[in-house]
């Protein structure tokens, strides 16, 4: 199917779905309707090279963290930064509150 976007054409081919027929149906309103579960989810791959402020990337090409210890070390990383911001957050409004005119 061809599609166009802002004067641009391009060429979209939407992803088949594999399902099978559901156990459970019924009649709702007068009409008969029947479940049908997938089989498979679709994940769809992007190979668009992006631009953002003059540096290209690639969405596709994202770092993959495998390693059991890298992961650890990552949520604990995102936790700490979470927790410093929180910090921040509450130090710059006390500092408000108290009248001392600080920014953190």
């Amino acid at each position: 199917m061809q599609l166009t976007y802002r004067g641009i054409t391009y060429e979209y081919t939407p992803p088949t779905v594999q399902e099978t027929e559901g156990t459970l149906s019924g009649r709702y309103r007068g009409l008969d309707w029947q479940f049908c579960n997938v089989q498979k989810q679709p994940v769809q791959q992007t190979n668009v090279e992006l631009k953002y402020r003059g540096v290209s990337y690639n969405p596709a090409e994202t770092v993959a963290v495998n390693a059991p210890e890298e992961k650890a070390r990552y949520r604990m990383m995102k936790r700490d930064r979470r927790v410093q911001k929180r910090q921040r957050s509450m130090l710059s409004r006390l500092a408000g509150e108290v009248g001392l005119g600080l920014a953190f």
